[in-house]
């Protein structure tokens, strides 16, 4: 479904909500086991500043991961995102439940995304990203592919899209 720059920018600007992925997406995907089994993730800290702009843009912010991790419900407060659901087997339900929850439809949506779990609830959004190291059917079936990789700038670059086609110049935030 790869489409053109205009396209995605055109896309963007009817965004409200930004549902992120988070292995692969606001992480690098690498998970650092522990000696007691518990897992330890990197962010990078121009993604959370993404983050936190897109949402004084005026923006809402979701986290949607296949994963339960103390770290992401901790970085969620960090960044403020209210809508934190993890542990999630059906991401396409749960992708469905929020934005009724939230008086919403999916062409008000972005999904950020890198693994096949994602791809149902990329099609439902009017915006579907894939990061720059995403497997190739999520690629193909997103609007915008980001040159940065997950964890690595990816949302950031995502965020600043949507904000660049929104018009929106925001106060900057820390992350």
């Amino acid at each position: 479904m790869s489409s053109s720059l205009d396209e995605a920018l055109a896309r963007a600007r009817a965004v409200r909500l930004a549902i992120f992925d988070v292995d692969g997406v606001l992480t690098d995907g690498t998970l650092y086991i522990g000696a007691q089994g518990e897992a330890f993730k990197a962010f990078h800290i121009h993604d959370g500043h993404g983050v936190k702009m897109l949402q004084s843009g005026g923006v809402a912010a979701a986290i949607l991961s296949g994963r339960t991790s103390q770290a992401v419900a901790v970085r969620a407060r960090e960044l403020g995102i209210a809508h934190v659901l993890q542990g999630i087997g059906d991401k396409a339900a749960a992708f469905e439940r929020l934005v009724a929850s939230l008086g919403m439809d999916g062409a008000s949506c972005a999904f950020v995304g890198d693994d096949l779990p994602d791809l149902e609830v990329m099609k439902r959004c009017g915006l579907a990203v894939a990061v720059a190291n995403a497997v190739d059917d999520v690629k193909a079936a997103a609007h915008y592919v980001t040159r940065a990789r997950g964890g690595r700038g990816a949302v950031r670059e995502f965020c600043e899209l949507v904000l660049r086609a929104q018009g929106r110049r925001v106060a900057d935030g820390r992350a």
